[in-house]
């Protein structure tokens, strides 16, 4: 409640006097409305307390005046040191208001960094999975690589291992020479026919190796 505002209990309890003395001289004040509480009870102004007062304690009008001066004047002087204090206050709140608004921006400075950093990571990581990527890209293209070259050797195998086949066949289909040739000539056919048999052996064993080393690679790129 306002220290200038009181109730007619209030008031009657300042002046000494019952509750009734105090509402027979509100009927006599100039204005007819009444100030009223949250609760319905009559409040009485400065003005209104400073009357019924006059009026019961018959003091004269100057007497009233002068304590309304002195009423005024420490009313005043309550307000400037109220307005001293509400700047003050104020004062401590915009300071209060100023720390909190840096620790805020420093939070989200802070929180800023913390996301820039993070999406650096990401960053770092998706330039690494293409990298991998890229990678096992060319992987898969020096397998497929290596697998088109060993189907193609293999092609390359069967085609001469049949020729070689059909070369033997046709060698071991020819007829021995005649006993009543003569024996050089006989002899130098046999040779021949040895030289020949020899170079296709040798032919088979070199497609082999071929095929080992390309083994060999293949073996070593899935290792």
């Amino acid at each position: 409640m306002s220290e200038e505002l009181k109730t007619i209990k209030e008031l009657a309890d300042e002046l000494g006097v019952n509750k009734q003395n105090v509402q027979y001289h509100i009927k006599s004040l100039p204005n007819k409305e009444r100030l009223k509480n949250e609760k319905g009870i009559i409040l009485l102004t400065i003005d209104e307390q400073n009357f019924i007062r006059a009026k019961i304690l018959k003091i004269s009008t100057d007497k009233v005046l002068a304590d309304k001066v002195s009423t005024d004047k420490i009313s005043t002087d309550k307000i400037s040191t109220d307005k001293v204090l509400a700047d003050k206050v104020l004062a401590d709140k915009v300071s209060t208001d100023k720390v909190s608004t840096d620790k805020e921006n420093n939070f989200l400075i802070e929180k800023i960094k913390i996301q820039e950093e993070q999406i650096r990571d990401l960053k770092e990581q998706r330039r690494n999975g293409k990298e991998q990527l890229d990678i096992k890209d060319s992987q898969i293209a020096q397998m497929q690589n290596l697998l088109d070259q060993q189907q193609r050797l293999a092609l390359q195998d069967k085609k001469l291992l049949e020729e070689y086949k059909s070369e033997i066949n046709e060698l071991k289909s020819l007829k021995m020479p005649q006993e009543d040739k003569k024996e050089n000539q006989s002899q130098e056919e046999v040779q021949t026919i040895k030289k020949q048999m020899e170079a296709l052996n040798d032919k088979i064993k070199g497609q082999e190796q071929l095929n080992n080393q390309v083994s060999k690679k293949w073996y070593q790129f899935w290792k």
